[in-house]
């Protein structure tokens, strides 16, 4: 009887129950694709009942029961479910997607896009929030900031205008909301789709065991003979960095910077021009002359003219010896094949090694053997330790959405729980390239003055480990390591009351700056000290490649600033136009950029259809905040410089005025009372041994 109702129980989604997992961590292993279409739907459905119930509310609107409403009558979380769901669908998308993922995605935005703007021009809704703007108690510099940003969040989203302004506004986020993921589903296709597969062994020329051995194992994965190279970071860089096989060097930079432009399906270049139209015209029917303009009313460089300043202050540093930096590579190119020789963009990796290998005595393959993934992670968990006291402890109990996935607790000096960490290591066919931080819950205090604490996630596409060596990372790797902890533990320390305003929920030219400040240890002697041992011998590294490592950190630093430099430009200029975009994308890309540009252009490469930052992921008119914020690490690491760069006290001070305050302040409040005053750019002229030009000065 027993077993027999038992086999008749009627399975639930998991997204309407208590999770029961440690910590509540999201149940991946019981999660079915149906199961977030469902559970979209409901969200849905339950976030217009609670709306319903506060515009119907007799009471006069406040602060308490309009801006942070607590409605428990259904349980706990039922209100939550919308926010639960859309948290782990959009990793699964970007970490761990497939076709039918990718389906749902397409079927779901436009009616996630449509529930948004129901919420947001919501005219009795809008009233109340309206009312309490105007009419609210005293409030603590918190709460003023979370209705400043309620507010403002519904004027920003159209709830200002006319029925006929509404309605337009509607068409125009529901398509580019399409398109931004149609963007992305493009490219991640289209980066898969390209492989070089090698069978000739004599055409591995060059390229270390490692690359030959992790291009032996995506060949067996794929059931193919011989090697198998692809777009993923870490089997394209080594390709181009050690490959002597110039034609098939050209054959991978050409699938890479073509990526969006060929005749197929997942061409991307009027999904382009049509995005940098509509968000100009949401702008602009929303009161700005720009789509920047909108944009960067809430950014610390707050105006289009301090952002070009900021890019022109830097191209007038750096281009000098940029330029220099290519006429070394060039002359390193000549040396080896002739006065005649011209060099080509997929020349510029290969020669630019020889070049440091010559100077430095020293390439990433050299130092692999002592940046063993376990060993790495001892490090920057230990580097977390001895800057804040905290520890990680891997609790397999912990669901992850895949086997590679590894889930800790975090606990603090005093031992109490601090969060959830998950770090999701390497490439697969599912995850889209690059690095990312992520939450699955947010931080937050309830109404019984519990603190909630958070569940972050680190994705990245390290190097792999093969069936002859376990992971070995580049130095290049470990810093992208440390970036995205840098990130994490902006979320992990999140100390305020309201989600919204938690952890990195802060303007986008301040969110880098834990991320960018934590790089700064992977070349100090006594942080690699820490962990850098050599897989087999577990000998340390050695002092002399240390100081090679210290050396080489600026071989080629004006080239690549200004490299990320011209992404700024490229973004600023599609986001500065007032009247509708036309052009065509390729030669308004070249010319855009010109002048940062110090190396050869080609006129049949595209970055702006692969440039997911500014087309899907956000940064669109704020792409400048990498450099933005690389001033204020550059700056906010000469105090630990100065004091040591495990002075707790320092970390305690970082920790405090910045990484666990959120979006609470001005960020630029946040920054003065850690520092004592605003950034320069000194320091990162100095880091970078670049001397102002008598006309910058």
């Amino acid at each position: 009887m027993l077993e027999n109702s038992a086999n008749t129980t009627e399975r639930k989604n998991p997204f309407f129950e208590p999770y029961n997992t440690p910590h509540e961590t999201v149940p991946f292993d019981k999660i079915r694709i149906s199961d977030y279409e469902e559970a979209f739907i409901e969200g849905i459905r339950r976030d217009d009942e609670e709306i319903e119930k506060m515009v119907n509310d007799p009471e006069e609107p406040n602060f308490e029961n309009t801006i942070v409403r607590v409605d428990n009558e259904n349980g706990e979380n039922y209100y939550d479910l919308l926010s639960r769901v859309s948290t782990a669908f959009s990793c699964m998308l970007s970490a761990e997607t497939c076709d039918e993922l990718d389906e749902l995605a397409q079927k779901m935005s436009p009616i996630l896009t449509k529930h948004a703007n129901d919420v947001k021009l919501n005219k009795r809704l809008f009233k109340r929030i309206k009312y309490v703007y105007e009419h609210h108690r005293e409030l603590t510099p918190e709460e003023q900031m979370l209705l400043d940003n309620c507010y403002d969040g519904f004027v920003r989203s159209g709830a200002l205008l006319d029925d006929e302004g509404k309605e337009k506004l509607r068409k125009l986020t529901e398509e580019a909301g399409m398109l931004s993921l149609q963007f992305s589903q493009n490219l991640l296709k289209e980066n898969k789709a390209f492989t070089l597969h090698i069978t000739d062994e004599a055409q591995l020329d060059g390229l270390p065991e490692t690359a030959r051995e992790a291009a032996a194992a995506a060949a067996k994965e794929a059931d193919k003979t011989g090697w198998l190279f692809t777009l993923d970071y870490p089997s394209y860089s080594p390709f181009m960095t050690y490959s002597t096989q110039r034609e098939l060097r050209r054959q991978m930079y050409m699938a890479r910077n073509t990526e969006g432009i060929h005749d197929n399906s997942e061409n991307n270049l009027q999904i382009c021009s049509r995005l940098i139209n509509l968000r100009r015209e949401i702008a602009q029917l929303l009161g700005y002359r720009t789509y920047a303009d909108y944009v960067l009313v809430h950014r610390m460089a707050s105006n289009e003219q301090n952002v070009y300043k900021l890019l022109n202050d830097l191209i007038d540093a750096y281009k000098p010896t940029a330029i220099e930096d290519v006429k070394a590579v060039e002359a390193e190119a000549k040396a080896k094949e002739g006065d005649d020789f011209e060099m080509q963009p997929w020349d510029f990796g290969f020669y630019s090694h020889k070049l440091q290998m010559r100077e430095y005595n020293l390439d990433a393959e050299m130092l692999r053997p002592y940046f063993e993934l376990s060993r790495v992670i001892d490090g920057v968990f230990g580097l977390a330790n001895r800057l804040y006291g905290i520890t990680f402890k891997e609790n397999k109990d912990i669901p992850v959405y895949h086997p590679d996935v590894k889930a800790y607790e975090v606990y603090d000096r005093d031992g109490s729980y601090l969060a959830v960490f998950y770090a999701d290591f390497h490439p697969r066919k599912g995850k889209q390239g690059g690095a990312w931080m992520t939450e699955f819950q947010g931080q937050w205090i309830d109404r019984k003055g519990v603190n909630v604490r958070p569940h972050v996630s680190v994705v990245m596409n390290l190097t792999k480990p093969t069936a002859e060596k376990p992971a070995l990372l580049t130095l290049g790797e470990v810093e992208t390591f440390l970036h995205e902890f840098g990130h994490s533990l902006h979320g992990m320390f999140a100390n305020t009351r309201f989600e919204s305003l938690s952890g990195t929920n802060v303007w986008w030219d301040f969110v880098e700056l834990p991320s960018q400040f934590m790089e700064n240890y992977a070349v100090e002697k006594d942080f690699l000290r820490t962990f850098a041992f050599h897989y087999q011998t577990g000998e340390p590294m050695p002092d002399e490649l240390i100081e090679r490592i210290a050396k080489s950190r600026n071989f080629l630093a004006a080239y690549s600033c200004l490299r990320q430099v011209s992404f700024g430009l490229l973004d600023m200029a599609y986001y500065t136009k007032e009247d509708a975009f036309t052009e065509d994308i390729i030669p308004f890309e070249k010319k855009a950029w010109e002048k940062a540009q110090v190396t050869k252009q080609l006129t049949d490469t595209c970055m702006t259809t692969q440039f997911s930052h500014i087309m899907a992921g956000g940064y669109a008119a704020g792409y400048y905040s990498y450099k933005w914020a690389e001033v204020l690490d550059a700056d906010a690491f000469s105090v630990f410089k100065k004091n040591g760069i495990f002075d707790q006290k320092t970390a305690q001070s970082f920790r405090d005025n910045i990484l666990s305050k959120g979006g609470t302040e001005h960020p630029m409040t946040l920054y003065k009372r850690f520092r004592g005053q605003e950034p320069t750019i000194d320091a990162l002229l100095e880091r970078n041994e670049i001397k102002r030009n008598a006309e910058s000065k």
